[in-house]
């Protein structure tokens, strides 16, 4: 991965949780059903964003949404109804728009499950105008500096 400073390199930009899926998450193959990892991957975002004050409501506060425009998920092996997991986000871009990478671990042994991540681009809440560099708010929030 590249050193440089819209790259994250330090764990400030990085979160794990515990999750188990609930059973009503699991399809007839008894697993979980693939598009029930999104949410997953959310809640960890979220719990991320958290930690710097700029969850979704502090963005649409701020005047911006960041609206999901791209994602990409890779299946390793399947999750199963309550399997203790560690659900990783780490934020790896933010200058043109913001980059998380996820991680979904077996608890236990610690093997890869999944691997995804998805990009989000500012838009102004008030025009629906797409921003080609992220808002002053997302980088002092996240506390960097455009080079």
């Amino acid at each position: 991965m590249p050193n440089d400073r819209n790259v994250a390199v330090d764990d400030r930009f990085a979160i794990e949780i515990d999750l188990e899926p609930p059973f009503h998450d699991c399809d007839p193959m008894q697993v979980v059903w693939h598009g029930n990892y999104f949410r997953y991957f959310e809640i960890a975002r979220c719990a991320l964003l958290r930690r710097f004050d700029y969850d979704y409501p502090q963005m649409q506060q701020s005047g911006y949404l960041f609206p999901i425009v791209d994602t990409r998920v890779k299946y390793v092996r399947p999750l199963r109804f309550a399997q203790a997991l560690k659900v990783r986000a780490r934020i790896v871009e933010w200058e043109n728009r913001l980059k998380l990478d996820y991680e979904i671990r077996d608890a236990g042994s610690g093997d890869v499950l999944t691997r995804a991540h998805t990009i989000q681009v500012a838009v102004a809440a008030d025009s629906g105008e797409m921003l080609y560099l992220s808002p002053q708010v997302l980088l002092d929030r996240l506390g960097v500096a455009l080079p």
